[in-house]
């Protein structure tokens, strides 16, 4: 029997790269490298740079809706940089570090929100599943395949990321006791970023974090500082590590902050100050590790510079490359469901064919 106070997670979230910059121990005992660093640096600025010309092409009318992840990019990229390659990550709506982190090609990841195409790119090929609208079902599909690997002697692990919100939905409760029932190698990723749309997290649970909830079906509880993305990697590594060796599945509570509206439909100024807006923006994970990178002369100014420019000449040739797709034909509603159209469906088809011709 599993002591039940081995699963409990610490008090307080791990941190180890502070607000200032400033780095308690040393890059070593992480098992990275400065080039490591320098990796981890450039694909958060990646991915805040895409976010924000995302966010620029849905306000032209590019884009149906947008949810930003500014702010959250220590967590992902983090965690996304201690995931094994053949490690399966089942992202939400926001995990746009996770699949920049994994080579998924921003510009398809955009015609998804552009209704062009509908998970334009091969989930098998990057070992990322398509973003999930809906809320948690998705941690289901993670629990199901960390399952089917575990059965068939893989030693993968997947990761299932949610926001806090999704906390309160029946999957969250499902996945996880279905996870620790099983021992199925999965982790799951909260990145608790204040709010559940307008709701505040202290608004959503009674327990002490969101953390503590995994002790309740036999899964660890970790909590870290999501804005510092070292923390996030060691956190992330240590809960892989132990699922991957048949510890079990794990609970990650990233405490992070969304600097932007839930999504580009949200209006955030009428449930949060903007006091609270700038406390947060003290605490900016890209600035951190710019500091720590600067002090100890990983990278120097015209690094920094060249690695801003490179992600805005990214982030300017897939602009091109979205805007250029034009809007797909409507009679595309028929087709790619079924192999044999049953004959409802092509008489619909036909219907609506002489409609346009009229």
């Amino acid at each position: 029997m599993t002591d039940p106070t081995s699963l409990l997670p610490p008090p307080e979230p791990v941190q180890l790269l502070d607000a200032d910059g400033s780095l308690s121990g040393s890059v070593g005992d992480l098992g990275l490298t400065p080039g490591d660093l320098v990796g981890m640096y450039r694909d958060m600025v990646r991915t805040r740079t895409l976010d924000t010309m995302a966010m620029a092409l849905q306000r032209q009318g590019q884009l149906g809706v947008w949810a930003s992840c500014r702010g959250q990019e220590a967590a992902q990229v983090g965690i996304a940089w201690a995931m094994g390659l053949r490690d399966w990550a089942f992202p939400s709506y926001r995990e746009h570090g996770i699949t920049t982190v994994r080579g998924v090609p921003f510009g398809d990841l955009l015609l998804q929100y552009k209704g062009v195409w509908m998970g334009h790119y091969d989930p098998s090929e990057y070992q990322v599943a398509p973003h999930s609208i809906p809320i948690a079902t998705h941690l289901l599909h993670a629990v199901g395949y960390a399952h089917a690997a575990r059965l068939s002697g893989d030693d993968l692990v997947t990761l299932a990321f949610i926001g806090d919100g999704g906390t309160s939905e029946g999957d969250f409760h499902e996945a996880l006791n279905f996870a620790a029932v099983w021992n199925a190698p999965v982790v799951f990723v909260v990145q608790n970023n204040q709010f559940a749309i307008s709701v505040p997290t202290e608004h959503q649970l009674a327990a002490p974090s969101i953390a503590h909830k995994g002790i309740g079906y036999g899964v660890k509880g970790y909590r870290v500082d999501g804005n510092d993305v070292l923390a996030s990697f060691r956190v992330g590594a240590d809960a892989i590590e132990r699922a991957r060796s048949g510890g079990g599945p794990a609970l990650i509570e990233a405490h992070t902050y969304r600097m932007k509206p839930h999504t580009t439909a949200d209006d955030d100024t009428r449930y949060r100050p903007p006091e609270e807006v700038a406390e947060w923006e003290a605490k900016d994970p890209i600035a951190r590790l710019e500091q720590l990178l600067l002090d100890e002369g990983i990278l120097f100014e015209p690094d920094l510079e060249r690695i801003a420019r490179d992600a805005d000449d990214e982030s300017k040739a897939i602009r091109t490359e979205v805007v250029a797709e034009g809007p797909v034909p409507m009679s595309q509603v028929f087709e790619h469901v079924y192999v044999d159209p049953p004959v409802d469906l092509l008489r619909q088809a036909a219907a609506f064919t002489a409609g346009d011709e009229r």
